[in-house]
């Protein structure tokens, strides 16, 4: 990676009011792309708003796809990659994707689906079924979506993929900005020591649908899982973070802590049980020292 500067949202996401949250997005972008912000993270579903029913109707597919070119072109003129929260509808009618397009100022560079939905999101949309990670100039990182965040073998994956920090916007409702704080305190440095990269993550704020409110926070974590930055309240607000490749470098060259080289993926077999029973093949321990597997 290379020094970079990125940015982390928390802004109130209206409901169905998608003309309303692109134009705050593009307000932020502006005000980033002044302090040569090169990626800036938005909150989960930031451009639709956080909606349980009946979300297919919200974001069709034609209203995506504009949608999704108001953001590349926010991507554009500001210079930056843009990483944004919208309901994608599907073709077919269906459940719809929680997904976060990620565009920067070639147009969009992937759209990552949120993969593990929270009880209350099973009944209204379909879960993705990709783990992947994006490559600017600047930054290898991965995407993941709120309840994700709780799921430890993500945030390995991503990083066995080459990420060096992992974006994590949230749409997490209920509570005081403090407690959100605390609660993120509590999972999320475990992301970024565990597996030696940043971790910036982000929430909604303020009003969505049927009376839930969300804590604005926002909280940036180093690879050794120290606090960079953080923010608690119920505000529009962004905060900007200095990632630098030398301390990236200090603890994944140091034997004591850097821990994924020395993983044994040959005894967590358990771990890769299918629900049909059956085990998915793992990453054989030398694809981690950028060692070709032995033929046999």
């Amino acid at each position: 990676m290379k020094d970079v500067r990125v940015a982390a949202v928390c802004m109130n996401a209206w409901p169905g009011e998608i003309d309303k949250n692109l134009r705050t997005i593009q307000t932020f972008a502006a005000r980033a792309a002044d302090r040569q912000v090169a990626i800036i993270c938005f909150p989960e579903l930031s451009v639709t708003g956080y909606i349980l029913e009946k979300p297919e109707s919200v974001c069709p597919p034609s209203l995506f796809k504009e949608a999704c070119h108001q953001i590349s072109e926010t991507a554009r003129t500001s210079g930056a990659v843009l990483i944004a929260g919208i309901i994608e509808a599907t073709e077919d009618g269906g459940k719809p994707y929680i997904t976060q397009i990620v565009a920067g100022p070639e147009g969009i560079l992937g759209r990552y689906r949120k993969t593990h939905l929270s009880p209350p999101e099973r009944a209204a949309y379909r879960g993705g079924e990709e783990i992947c990670v994006y490559r600017c100039p600047q930054l290898t990182f991965g995407v993941q979506l709120c309840y994700e965040s709780h799921f430890p073998e993500i945030s390995t994956l991503m990083a066995l993929k080459g990420a060096e920090a992992v974006f994590m916007p949230h749409a997490s409702p209920r509570g005081k900005p403090g407690d959100k704080v605390e609660s993120w305190m509590r999972h999320l440095p475990a992301r970024a020591f565990d597996n030696g990269l940043y971790v910036i993550a982000c929430n909604q704020s303020r009003c969505a649908e049927k009376g839930l409110s969300f804590p604005g926070v926002i909280l940036a974590l180093n690879p050794s899982g120290r606090v960079m930055k953080k923010y608690g309240g119920t505000g529009n607000r962004m905060l900007l973070m200095e990632l630098r490749a030398s301390e990236i470098e200090e603890v994944r060259s140091h034997r004591m802590k850097h821990f994924l080289p020395w993983r044994r993926p040959e005894l967590y077999a358990d771990l890769i049980q299918t629900r049909e029973g059956h085990k998915r093949e793992s990453l054989p321990s030398c694809a981690l020292r950028g060692q070709k597997p032995k033929k046999t």
